[in-house]
């Protein structure tokens, strides 16, 4: 998966907060990022890349396109997190090292998820601060 710049990371921001059925269209994208002072060109070449990456999927809305997500945010850092994984000489050693870094929260919800247990982020982190609150 490719990495994103500052500039297409800001985009994407821009439509993953607003969900991945909502989108957005160059003009609404450019409003939300003003603070920048980007052309409408700009924010609209940026936009033509990620649909080339595959990270936007366009539809025509008019005379303009609504871009949206093609994944979610969690799914493409997920996707950052296996590739950095491929990366390193040995996937298990990377992924021990991992582990132990996470905090106490963290660390309860990835087992969570081993488990098969619902993906319910919020839920779990409820659990692993009442158990780190016990201990």
């Amino acid at each position: 998966m490719t990495r994103l710049g500052d500039l297409e990371r800001a985009v994407m921001d821009v439509l993953w907060d607003r969900g991945t059925g909502a989108g957005a269209t160059v003009r609404e994208v450019a409003e939300a990022l003003r603070d920048r002072e980007l052309a409408y060109t700009t924010v609209m070449t940026v936009l033509d890349r990620l649909a080339g990456k595959g990270m936007v999927e366009r539809e025509r809305e008019g005379r303009a396109w609504r871009y949206r997500p093609a994944a979610s945010r969690e799914a493409h850092i997920a996707r950052l997190m296996l590739d950095a994984l491929d990366l390193a000489g040995s996937r298990d050693a990377a992924l021990v090292r991992f582990a132990r870094s996470v905090t106490g929260t963290e660390a309860e919800v990835l087992r969570a998820a081993l488990a098969g247990e619902p993906d319910d982020t919020a839920a779990a982190t409820d659990r692993s601060a009442a158990t780190e609150r016990q201990g």
